[in-house]
């Protein structure tokens, strides 16, 4: 006789897609390698939602580390990134399962994943977006290293209207309110790409100054009109949209630079930028 194996797929471990590239793969190394890029003194305090570069750690990880050694960190992380991979859904929400990771496993918040899921038809069930995906995953060393235990939800974004961003935000504020537990939303994102460092200083930081007023439809804008070749500028609008309705007052920049700052290479850079929405 066969049994249905009802927890299949609560135990599906999605592997490191950039382990070895991005940030060592073994857990010492690793580790000495965040601890690189942190800030041991800064003071620590709660925040709604952060913006965070995904590069490999070398150039971006003096950006994600200032951002992190800032924040406290609850026990659910939303962490929303964009598919640079073209699989899967436009919306893509990984429900089960958990995330391995050389600093150890991450699993999945089901309840909440399920429940943006009802919340909005717009968010779909799906792993297959986030099998090779690094912009949510280069985050997890980071949060592994300030908090021992939590949980994730993953949520990869292709290109989407503005529109279909606030549907989202208002579906996901939902889910947060039903539950009824505070949750930190990581925005990942690069900021300009393969431009001279002064052109990419320049785009960047009108896309930065719509985040510090906490201006979503402004950063959408303003990144579609002045050709910002921001990827996570749908993650990104999201969450100031989700900020907005639990309460934001204000946003902060923490860091800015470019690849160019650590290559030498300023003709041909990609920018970075850490803030914190409080």
């Amino acid at each position: 006789m066969m049994f249905f194996d009802s927890d299949k797929q609560s135990r599906e471990k999605r592997q490191p897609a950039v382990a070895g590239r991005f940030y060592p793969a073994q857990r010492e190394a690793l580790v000495r390698d965040v601890e690189s890029h942190i800030e041991r003194n800064a003071k620590k305090s709660p925040a709604l939602g952060i913006v965070v570069p995904h590069a490999g750690f070398m150039y971006s990880g003096d950006v994600a580390g200032a951002v992190y050694s800032r924040i406290e960190i609850p026990d659910t992380v939303i962490l929303i990134g964009p598919n640079h991979t073209g699989r899967g859904e436009a919306v893509a929400v990984m429900t089960e399962g958990v995330w391995s990771m050389p600093m150890g496993d991450i699993a999945i918040d089901r309840e909440l994943a399920n429940a943006i899921c009802e919340e909005t038809a717009i968010a779909k069930q799906d792993s297959s977006a986030h099998r090779f995906e690094h912009s949510l995953e280069t985050q997890l060393p980071f949060l592994q290293y300030f908090k021992k235990e939590f949980k994730i939800v993953p949520i990869c974004l292709m290109k989407l209207k503005v529109s279909t961003c606030k549907a989202l935000s208002e579906g996901i504020v939902r889910a947060i309110n039903r539950l009824g537990r505070p949750v930190l939303l990581v925005a990942s994102s690069d900021m300009t790409h393969y431009e001279s460092h002064d052109a990419a200083r320049a785009k960047d930081h009108k896309a930065i100054a719509c985040i510090k007023t906490r201006d979503p439809a402004g950063l959408w804008e303003t990144v579609r009109s002045e050709k910002i070749t921001m990827c996570g500028v749908n993650p990104v609008t999201v969450m100031l949209l989700c900020s907005e309705r639990l309460g934001a007052k204000e946003a902060e920049l923490v860091k800015y630079m470019t690849s160019g700052e650590v290559s030498g290479d300023m003709e041909k850079v990609v920018g970075y930028a850490g803030l914190i929405i409080h």
